[in-house]
């Protein structure tokens, strides 16, 4: 990953919460290439997590990450999923008996409902404290619906667009194959600076 990072001489990277630690070897490379040889090549990558959902937990226990290797297919929203299941499965949520709260601090000790909350605010491109304010006092037989059905608008075009491309292979191959192209323009001239600075000879194809 530190090279994938390295070889775009990217500055930023957005992440979970949870993956802020996976940057740190990336930036401990950069800052000792950087010393070892006297030069400022490589950029010491920050980390950028914004949005309410940088950390979306399981549908089925808020307290544990949603996974795609949880044993419970319920416990998360693949994105092949049509969206009859995406409606399923959040209506289906584990909640508790308690309508939403009028302000955030209510949701501190409730960890399903802050994260369907969450979900709903980074769906809408809301702030959680905006979605509370517009279901403050609602039962979840209200507000899972509400939700099931944003997901559905959000989601379904990103499903529709993943079903056409696996019944195109060859529209997959063509798209991989410019990202490749347009990713060696970027990187090839990186690595050859880098085998440049630390003196090295590198082979270049005729």
């Amino acid at each position: 990953m530190a090279a994938d990072i390295l070889v775009y001489h990217a500055t930023m990277v957005p992440v979970g919460e949870d993956q802020k630690q996976h940057l740190e070897l990336t930036r401990d490379i950069a800052i000792k290439f950087n010393n070892d040889f006297g030069v400022d090549y490589f950029p010491v990558v920050e980390p950028v997590i914004e949005g309410p959902a940088t950390r979306v937990m399981s549908l089925r226990d808020g307290t544990v990450k949603m996974s795609k290797s949880d044993p419970s297919d319920q416990s998360r929203i693949n994105l092949t999923d049509d969206a009859d299941t995406i409606s399923k499965k959040i209506r289906k949520a584990k909640t508790d008996p308690e309508p939403l709260p009028e302000t955030l601090d209510g949701l501190r000790d409730r960890p399903e409902a802050r994260n369907l909350v969450n979900i709903y605010a980074a769906l809408a491109g809301h702030t959680p404290a905006q979605v509370i304010a517009d279901y403050a006092g609602a039962q979840f037989g209200t507000f899972k619906p509400a939700l099931a059905d944003l997901a559905v608008a959000k989601l379904s075009p990103i499903t529709d667009e993943m079903s056409r491309l696996m019944k195109d292979p060859g529209e997959i191959d063509r798209i991989l194959g410019e990202g490749a192209q347009r990713a060696e323009a970027i990187a090839r001239p990186i690595v050859e600076r880098a085998y440049d600075i630390v003196g090295m000879i590198r082979s270049r194809p005729r």
